[in-house]
């Protein structure tokens, strides 16, 4: 899974979308229960926020360049989803001296 995260990473940085590869930040996270409607259970979803602004052309070149990079890691896994979303710009932080 360590190698799908750097592989993600890598391939990330290079689209022209990001202007700021040093920004990304890739997980993976277990899901200890599911289920699915086919026969094969095997699964894996990505999900990929960005901030407002991307085109819908550009979240689905993303959402293809993920999800060829997980194809490429995970010939195993039999349903394989990815969704690009854009998330609620940053809220400024503030930090209290008392």
């Amino acid at each position: 899974m360590q190698a799908l995260c750097e592989a993600l990473l890598d391939a990330l940085s290079a689209h022209d979308a990001i202007p700021n590869p040093a920004s990304i930040k890739v997980r993976a996270l277990p899901t200890a229960y599911a289920v699915m409607g086919t026969e094969a259970q095997s699964f894996a979803h990505a999900q990929f926020a960005l901030l407002p602004g991307r085109s819908e052309a550009v979240k689905s070149d993303l959402s293809r360049l993920i999800l060829s990079t997980m194809r490429a890691h995970l010939p195993q896994i039999a349903n394989l989803s990815v969704d690009v979303e854009d998330s609620a710009p940053p809220m400024p932080k503030t930090f209290s001296k008392e």
